[in-house]
C-alpha cells in the first residue's frame, strides 16, 4: 500500500509540473497558421486570463473580487496572441475571435480581419478582431478589413459600443479602426524573439 501511495503522489507532482505554458506557444504554427489562446469565452460575463506564474486560468480581480462584466457579455471569444509582448509590458495582444464559443484554454487558428483602436487613460490599446482559419468554424464570410467593412459595418458598430462600454470605469474613447495589414504588421512587431 505504501509503495501505491508512493507512486500516486509521484505521478501527482509530475503532473503538476506538466502544466502548458500558454504564453509562449508559438506565435504562429509550423503550417505559418497564426494561433490564438482564448481566455474569456464568447457569451461569458466573468473575465478570465491566463496567470503566467501559476500556469492556470484564473478569474480577473476587481477589488479583490472576481471581475464580472456588468454589461452585455464577451460578443467574441477574447484572449491573446502567444509569444507577443507589447511595449515592454509583458502584456500579449489581444484579440476577439469573431466565432461560436471556445471554451477557456482553447487554442484555435485565426485570420485577422482588423485592429480595434481603443485609447485608455491616455495610451493606445489594439484590439486585434479575427476571426477562425478553419472554413467550418467561420460565422462571417470575411477574410480581410475591407471585405469585413463592407458586409458587416454593423458588426463593428457593435464591437465599437461593446469596448467603449464594457467597463464604465476605464472611460476608454475610439481611437479608430485599422486594417489587416496592420493587424499583421503589429503582430510582427511584437513578436518575442
Amino acid at each position: 500500500m505504501k509503495r501505491y501511495a508512493s507512486l500516486l503522489l509521484l505521478l501527482t507532482l509530475l503532473c503538476s509540473a506538466c502544466k502548458t505554458d500558454y504564453a509562449n506557444l508559438p506565435t504562429y504554427t509550423p503550417n505559418k497558421q497564426l494561433q490564438a489562446v482564448i481566455e474569456t469565452p464568447a457569451g461569458n460575463n466573468h473575465k478570465m486570463v491566463f496567470d503566467r506564474t501559476s500556469q492556470e486560468f484564473i478569474s480577473e480581480k476587481e477589488a479583490g473580487k472576481d471581475r464580472i462584466i456588468r454589461f452585455l457579455p464577451y460578443p467574441g471569444n477574447y484572449g491573446f496572441i502567444p509569444s507577443t509582448e507589447v511595449g515592454g509590458k509583458g502584456a500579449p495582444l489581444e484579440v476577439l475571435v469573431l466565432s461560436e464559443r471556445a471554451e477557456t484554454g482553447t487554442v484555435i487558428e485565426i485570420i485577422p480581419i482588423g485592429v480595434l483602436q481603443l485609447e485608455i487613460a491616455g495610451e493606445l490599446h489594439p484590439q486585434i478582431i479575427a476571426i477562425p482559419a478553419r472554413p467550418s468554424e467561420q460565422l462571417i464570410s470575411a477574410h480581410d478589413f475591407r471585405s469585413f467593412s463592407k458586409q458587416y459595418p454593423a458588426i463593428k458598430k457593435i464591437l465599437e459600443d461593446w469596448f467603449l462600454h464594457h467597463n464604465a470605469a476605464a472611460k476608454t474613447r475610439m481611437g479608430g479602426w485599422r486594417d489587416d495589414k496592420f493587424a499583421d504588421q503589429m503582430i510582427q512587431r511584437w513578436m518575442k524573439l
